[in-house]
C-alpha cells in the first residue's frame, strides 16, 4: 500500500507584529528547511517530529511512503497569503501526481491563521478532500496549542494530538496517528466522531503538563481509549489567535457513535472541573529580578526568568529589551539572558572579533514601543549558530540559527542569535561554551518549552510578564473575531 506523508507547520498569534512569508518557510532554523519529495526523508532523519515518528510505523509495518512536503516557520502573525497558497498548491499538486493512494497522513499544527483565511489547516484538508474524494483515510496529527476546527475534524479521517507541554512526544503522536491510519486500512473502515469545546480558554503558561491542572489532565487520556475508543484527544488551543474557533477542543473517534460521545463527554467534563485552576503568578521584570538574586545566593541551583511574552514560539520577535533592561539595572551580575534575536548586532560582533569591545543598540527593533538597549559590551564567544540540540524537545535537531555571540555589559550577559528560536535547549549555551547548571540566574525567552530541559537543574522557575506579543493573560487582549461566550481569564 501506498501512503502519502507530509507536513505544513505554523503557530500564529494574530497579536504579534512581524508576518510569516513563504521564505520564512524556506529557511532552516530549529526544524528542516521546506523540503520536498524524497529531499523530505533526508531532512526528517533523526529529528524530533510527528513526521518522522510517523515515517517510522509506516515503513516497519511495509508501507511503500510517498512524500510530498514538509515544511514550518518559527510562530509569528499571519501567514500571507502568497505562502500560504505556494505551499498548499505544492501539496495538492503532489497527492494528484502521486494518484492512486491508499492513505495520507499529514503532520500540521492547527493553529494556523492567513491573511484570508483563519483556519489554514481546515482550508488545506478540505482542498485535499477535493482531489482524493470523501473516503480516502487522512490521519492528522495536531499539536497541543491546535485551534481544533469543525473543518478539519470534518474533513481529516482520524486527529492525533500531543499530549505533553513541552512537546516531548511529537514523536510518539506521529506514530500514533499512523497507527490509527493502518487500523482504517486494515479493516475499520471508518471511525465514529465527536468534538467537544468548553467556553473557555487556557492562557498559555498554565498548560504546561509537567504540573496540575494540566498534569492529572493529560493522564486521564489513555485511561479513556479503548477497543471501541481506539482515539482521544485533547487540545488546549492557541489563545493569542483572534479567531471565532480559538480554544481548547476534545476529539474522539470510536466504533460507534455511542462510544465516541461518551469517551469525549467524559473528557469535557474532566476539562470544566479544572476550569478556574488555569492560572497562576506573573511578576513584573524589576521583581522577578530581585527575587532571583535573593534565590541565587543560596547557591544550590539556576534561578530562571521565564520571558514568556517574548517568546518566539509562541510568535514573540525574541528582541525586547524590558527584561534585559531590568537585570541590568538591578545589578544581576553573572546573570545569562537568551536568546536575543538581533543579526545586526551578531554580524558586529563577528566582525569585532572576541575580547573586542564596543558600542551595540541591542534588541529593540521589532516590537511596537520597544527602543534598543544602547550599551558598552565586550564580545565574549562567537558561534556559527550550526550544531545539534540534545534535550527531550529537540533532541536530533540540527540547528542553523546564523551568526551568535556572546557578550558582556554590566556583568550581564546575553546570548545573541541571528534567527528568533526560543531557549528550549541546553545546547544553545553551550554552543558558546556557557554550561546552564552553572549559572545562578537565565533568563529565557521561551514560555513552557524550555522546562523540558532547564526544569531538571533549576533551583526556581518565575513567570515573568515583561513587555511582547506572546500575552501570558488573554483577557487583556483585544478580540473582535472570538465567538461570544468564551471566558478569557478562567482562573480568575
Amino acid at each position: 500500500m501506498r501512503i502519502a506523508i507530509g507536513g505544513f507547520q505554523h503557530e500564529t498569534n494574530t497579536f504579534a507584529p512581524v508576518k510569516a512569508t513563504f521564505d520564512d518557510f524556506q529557511r532552516q532554523d530549529g526544524w528542516p528547511a521546506l523540503s520536498r519529495g524524497d529531499a523530505l526523508l533526508t531532512a526528517i532523519d533523526g529529528v524530533h517530529l510527528p513526521v518522522a515518528g510517523a515515517a517510522t510505523v509506516l515503513r516497519d509495518k511495509g508501507f511503500d511512503l510517498v512524500p510530498l512536503l514538509w515544511c514550518s516557520a518559527t510562530p509569528s502573525a499571519h501567514v500571507d497569503r502568497d505562502a500560504f497558497e505556494q505551499i498548499a498548491r505544492w501539496i495538492c499538486d503532489d497527492i494528484r501526481a502521486a494518484l492512486p493512494l491508499d492513505g495520507i497522513y499529514l503532520d500540521l499544527h492547527g493553529a494556523m491563521v492567513c491573511d484570508h483565511v483563519q483556519d489554514g489547516e481546515g482550508t488545506l484538508l478540505a482542498a485535499i478532500r477535493d482531489i482524493v474524494g470523501p473516503t480516502l483515510p487522512i490521519a492528522v496529527s495536531l499539536d497541543l496549542h491546535a485551534n481544533v476546527t469543525e473543518e478539519m475534524v470534518r474533513h481529516a479521517s482520524v486527529i492525533e494530538i500531543y499530549r505533553t507541554y513541552p512537546h516531548v512526544d511529537m514523536g510518539d503522536t506521529g506514530a500514533r496517528a499512523a497507527s490509527r491510519l493502518i487500523e482504517l486500512l486494515q479493516g475499520a473502515g471508518s471511525f465514529a466522531k465527536a468534538f467537544r469545546r468548553p467556553d473557555f480558554c487556557i492562557p498559555l503558561n498554565w498548560g504546561c503538563t509537567l504540573v496540575d491542572p494540566a498534569q492529572s489532565l493529560y493522564e486521564r487520556v489513555p485511561a479513556l481509549t479503548n477497543e471501541e475508543v481506539p482515539s482521544l484527544s485533547v487540545a488546549c488551543g492557541f489563545p493569542l489567535a483572534d479567531i471565532g474557533e480559538m480554544g481548547p477542543g476534545i476529539v474522539a473517534y470510536g466504533h460507534s457513535q455511542q462510544a465516541a460521545d461518551i469517551a469525549a463527554m467524559a473528557m469535557l467534563e474532566d476539562l470544566e472541573d479544572r476550569r478556574t485552576a488555569f492560572s497562576g503568578a506573573l511578576f513584573d521584570p524589576r521583581t522577578a529580578v530581585r527575587r532571583a538574586q535573593d534565590m541565587a545566593r543560596e547557591a544550590n541551583g539556576p534561578v530562571v526568568l521565564a520571558d514568556t511574552q517574548d517568546n518566539p514560539g509562541g510568535g514573540g520577535p525574541g528582541d525586547t529589551t524590558g527584561l534585559l533592561r531590568a537585570l541590568i539595572d538591578e545589578g544581576a551580575r553573572g546573570a545569562v539572558l537568551g536568546l536575543l534575536t538581533d543579526p545586526q548586532c551578531a554580524q558586529t560582533c563577528h566582525e569585532t572579533g572576541v575580547g573586542g569591545r564596543l558600542t551595540l543598540a541591542l534588541g529593540g527593533k521589532l516590537y511596537p514601543g520597544d527602543t534598543p538597549l544602547v550599551a558598552s559590551c565586550t564580545v565574549l564567544a562567537l558561534g556559527d549558530g550550526r550544531f545539534t540540540a540534545t534535550g527531550p524537545m529537540w533532541g536530533g535537531s540540527r540547528m542553523d540559527l546564523g551568526p551568535m555571540a556572546l557578550v558582556e555589559t554590566d556583568g550581564v550577559r546575553v546570548i545573541i542569535a541571528s534567527k528568533a528560536m526560543q531557549a528550549g535547549d541546553r545546547s544553545m549555551f553551550r554552543h558558546l561554551g556557557l554550561e546552564p547548571a552553572d549559572l545562578p540566574i537565565m533568563a529565557l525567552k521561551s514560555s513552557v518549552h524550555f522546562r523540558a530541559d532547564f526544569q531538571p537543574i533549576a533551583r526556581e522557575i518565575l513567570i515573568v510578564e515583561a513587555p511582547g506579543p506572546v500575552h501570558a493573560d488573554p483577557a487583556k487582549l483585544d478580540f473582535r473575531l472570538l465567538r461570544r461566550g468564551v471566558d478569557l481569564r478562567p482562573g480568575g
